[in-house]
């Protein structure tokens, strides 16, 4: 007896909303877990080529945190274009101001760079706060493994 692969078709496809609160979670650790289901790659129905994932509210992004002098030492690069132009932001100073992005970008540099990454990193929401404007969607808690 052959066994045949399953491929799953896009109106098969059910999406989920979750929300995952970020309070003293590990940053990368909570990106890693954040990415996969993002892909679907929690879902017995996974196919590579098709976007399969779920929607994935953060809340709370300001306190994530990070392990070992990674505030002082890890650097974030942003050029203008110009002669001179490179700036350097540290990721104390990335998470005082913008805490959203450093949460955003974590996840982003873990999905394959592809095009369907480009539709996968849309589903993810990342607020500051506690508070998000997805109430209608009904998110489900999810908690993350440690």
């Amino acid at each position: 007896m052959v066994d045949k692969t399953y491929s799953a078709k896009p109106d098969e496809i059910v999406r989920r909303w979750w929300v995952v609160d970020a309070t003293d979670q590990t940053l990368g650790r909570l990106a890693t877990q954040i990415a996969v289901i993002l892909r679907g790659k929690n879902k017995p129905m996974f196919t590579p080529h098709l976007d399969c994932g779920d929607y994935v509210i953060v809340i709370n992004a300001e306190k994530v945190r990070v392990t070992g002098n990674k505030l002082v030492q890890k650097m974030y690069y942003r050029h203008s274009g110009y002669p001179g132009g490179l700036t350097e932001t540290p990721l104390k100073d990335q998470l005082r101001r913008h805490p959203e992005r450093v949460i955003g970008d974590a996840v982003r540099r873990m999905l394959p760079k592809n095009l369907l990454s480009e539709k996968v990193i849309q589903k993810l929401k990342v607020y500051a706060g506690p508070e998000h404007p997805h109430k209608a969607q009904n998110p489900e808690v999810l908690t993350l493994r440690s």
